[in-house]
């Protein structure tokens, strides 16, 4: 076998890709000519057709190859195309008998399968972002296992993290003032593809963190409330929620993203707006793994030289809609800009990691029976010509829209001696707001609150009551909780003493399934300290509301204080 330097032919073997025949945008972009810069001329990239002659023609670089060393490099599907070009071409030029086999595989598949070990014959990995090995690690540790052996080198490609528009609504766009701020502010609607997978999604969760404004803490926690109402199972699915929104509306993205939905959605194109505030890059790492397998220096020699090919490979990868390592190149694609402005950052891991936390505790789907005080206090001026039942009626509608479909919502009302003795009566069942008639069933009973007004505030007996329904249905994967809205103290002479109450739940505590008391005293009338004492043996929130804005700030800290209570 030929063992001359695998590096040599590595640098001498790179050509630019042959031309792709141009796809031109259609007519809806033609409004966005003023706004952004649109590249519809001839782009760069590789004809199958002539990339296949050219390797039929120098298979195993002439050499006449038939004992040939394997890699193997699982690669993110996003950059698999390009990838298995490079080691094509790789493996013609080679003066080394080498066959590569490159795998498409999700990133987090991967990270899953190395954290349990599951992935022996791979000797390299290219995910989408550095932030997989972290989560590979702690999917590891999690799984009582070994962290795997590897070793993380360059980067190999990188594509910014956008904001994609649709086409067809540009003009309702303007591209220097479109960033993370604007999503931030509610000016702009927002589509975020689910986080837990989607490397852009969390590079973008980040650099929202990073411009949240430090005066305003509930502001960053809000608009993942909002983002997290509907997250799409698609990228189509997400650009089709954008088109239909009442509001201009883009979809997190990846430059890369918006080529491949351009080229493969013709008919409803998207736009990449490049964030006025700064952006990330997915940085698409080369990940050596053969630390975990039997040493071999003809393999690593091979393999080092394909990871200097893999980065010097930046044709093959402008001609799939990605930047170099360095995030330079030239696009000449449909929706993207052809040089890139800047040159963004890779994500930080740690900066997302911690987003990430943050997403998964406020987005965390609902099971939630809500118990509104109905005593006869309610009834009392609140000031600005409203009582009290008013004014938590108006805050009430605003924080029921806040809850997407897959959240589940009852309602019961509660003042002594309701059905006899017992103090709460059911007004709506617990049931899944995607149900539309279940969603007007409970805006219906919001509405008609005043007319179940009467009696004392019988709050202890159903606190009980409720915190023992939920746990006879509770559901896993979901945060099961009760929240109690009350302007007063426990006034039912009959009822559990508190003393008793809390020893009840305190017994009832399973912390397998969690029951927590969200109880909000609204109004001047409302005894704090009982309800912490509740909140704290269920793991719950005490808080106090005054204003109706100060139900919605309630409601923004109930959810942020998830992943802390007791000790928030």
């Amino acid at each position: 076998m030929n063992t001359r330097d695998p590096h040599d032919s590595a640098r001498r073997r790179h050509r630019a890709p042959a031309p792709r025949t141009p796809r031109n945008l259609l007519s809806p972009i033609a409004a966005a000519a003023a706004v952004l810069i649109l590249v519809t001329g001839a782009g760069v990239a590789i004809s199958q057709g002539g990339l296949a002659s050219i390797f039929a023609a120098n298979a195993s670089g002439g050499l006449g190859c038939t004992d040939p060393v394997e890699l193997v490099v699982v690669t993110d599907t996003s950059i698999h195309g390009a990838i298995t070009n490079i080691a094509e071409d790789f493996d013609a030029n080679s003066e080394v008998c080498v066959s590569t086999e490159v795998r498409a595989q999700s990133s987090g598949d991967t990270a899953a399968l190395l954290a349990s070990n599951a992935l022996a014959d791979a000797d390299a990995w290219v995910p989408d972002s550095s932030l997989w090995i972290a989560r590979m690690n702690s999917t590891a540790e999690a799984l009582g296992r070994t962290k795997p052996v590897i070793e993380p080198r360059a980067s190999v490609a990188s594509s910014p993290v956008v904001l994609a528009a649709p086409a067809a609504r540009s003009a309702e766009f303007a591209a220097d003032q479109v960033g993370w701020t604007t999503l931030l502010a509610g000016l702009i609607g927002g589509v975020v593809p689910d986080p837990e997978s989607s490397s852009s999604s969390l590079a973008a969760l980040a650099s929202m963190t990073a411009v949240a404004p430090a005066d305003d803490p509930r502001r960053l926690p809000s608009t993942m409330i909002e983002l997290g109402k509907t997250i799409p199972n698609s990228k189509e699915e997400a650009v089709d929620a954008a088109l239909a929104a009442p509001a201009p509306t883009v979809v997190v993205m990846s430059e890369r993203d918006v080529v491949a939905h351009n080229e493969a959605n013709p008919d409803v194109p998207v736009i990449a707006l490049y964030p006025n505030d700064g952006t990330s890059a997915l940085d698409y790492p080369f990940i050596d793994l053969t630390g975990n397998k039997p040493e071999s220096k003809e393999r690593d020699s091979l393999l080092a030289a394909f990871e200097e090919a893999a980065r010097l490979g930046g044709a093959f990868y402008m001609a799939e809609g990605f930047r170099d390592h360095a995030g330079a190149g030239e696009l000449k694609a449909t929706g993207v800009l052809p040089i890139s402005t800047s040159v963004p950052a890779a994500a930080v891991a740690e900066q997302q990691v911690a987003a990430l936390t943050q997403w998964s505790s406020l987005t965390r789907r609902s099971r939630m029976l809500v118990a509104v005080d109905v005593s006869g206090s309610m009834l009392e001026p609140a000031g600005n010509g409203l009582r009290r039942i008013d004014v938590y009626q108006r805050a009430a509608g605003g924080s029921l829209g806040r809850y997407g479909g897959e959240a589940h919502m009852g309602v019961w009302v509660f003042s002594t001696n309701r059905a006899g003795d017992q103090d709460w009566e059911e007004l709506v069942p617990v049931g899944a707001l995607g149900d539309d008639n279940h969603r007007a069933a409970i805006a219906n009973v919001t509405a008609t609150l005043p007319q179940y007004i009467r009696g004392d505030t019988g709050l202890y007996d159903t606190i009980l009551a409720g915190v023992k329904h939920m746990k006879e249905g509770f559901v896993p994967g979901m945060v099961n909780s009760m929240v109690i809205i009350t302007d007063g103290r426990n006034d039912d002479r009959n009822s559990i003493t508190l003393d008793a109450l809390l020893a009840e739940l305190t017994a009832m505590h399973d912390p397998l399934k969690p029951v927590p008391v969200i109880l909000i005293g609204f109004g001047p009338d409302a005894v704090m300290e009982p309800m912490q004492q509740i909140a704290n043996v269920t793991g719950g929130g005490a808080f106090s509301a005054f204003e109706p804005n100060d139900l919605d700030k309630v409601f923004v800290d109930a959810f942020s204080q998830r992943t802390c209570r007791p000790t928030c």
